[in-house]
């Protein structure tokens, strides 16, 4: 995780003086855990999640809500500030403020999407399927996320069909027993005009 949290360090800012880097997979594969050992690898470093920047009418449509509030503000090396969305309460609360620090972690699933990725200095992919990976969070999140769950599962696969950030990964993250597997992603071996079908990587087992 150290040698991770040095080579993300070593990157060229991507977003103004920002370094930010994208933690993708789907929902239940383990980004938020796995973002916050590298946070803590990196010394604190901030974590946007996704799920604060989505909402329940929302799921995938909040591009241009990212854009004005993290992006073009760290653009212009100053502090965004966006509201978080209550999951509970159905709205979005008051503003937070994120400073633009030298690596910034933006974690969820979309992380890597087409209108993001000019502004990543890298982009992770948790690699485990999605079958595993969904029931992994229904498991987690419980019967009182049921209808939830029912509407999420459709419209990350048709996200992903149509936007698909796998392809696109510097790096793939791979769970084991103890700790984390980091390989090289498929990043680079796509033409920016080739046409992409989404499907999942092989089985993460290490």
């Amino acid at each position: 995780m150290h040698e991770l949290a040095t080579r993300l360090r070593r990157l060229p800012p991507s977003c103004g003086p920002v370094r930010l880097i994208g933690i993708d997979g789907h929902a239940g594969s383990g980004k938020s855990t796995f973002a916050g050992q590298v946070a803590r690898a990196l010394a604190g470093a901030p974590v946007l999640r996704l799920d604060d920047i989505a909402g329940h009418h929302e799921l995938f449509a909040w591009t241009q809500r990212l854009r004005t509030q993290v992006i073009e503000p760290f653009g212009r090396g100053e502090t965004a500030h966006y509201a978080p969305y209550d999951w509970h309460a159905r709205r979005f609360g008051p503003l937070r403020p994120l400073p633009p620090a030298p690596v910034v972690l933006v974690e969820g699933v979309g992380a890597g999407r087409r209108a993001l990725r000019p502004h990543l200095a890298r982009l992770l992919w948790m690699e485990l399927p999605r079958e595993e990976a969904w029931a992994r969070g229904q498991a987690r999140d419980g019967e009182e996320q049921r209808e939830f769950w029912a509407g999420w599962v459709p419209a990350e696969r048709q996200h992903f069909t149509e936007d698909p950030s796998r392809p696109f990964a510097d790096l793939l993250v791979r769970q084991c027993e103890k700790g984390y597997e980091i390989l090289p992603g498929p990043a680079g071996t796509v033409g920016p005009d080739q046409a992409i079908t989404y499907s999942d990587g092989p089985s993460a087992v290490c």
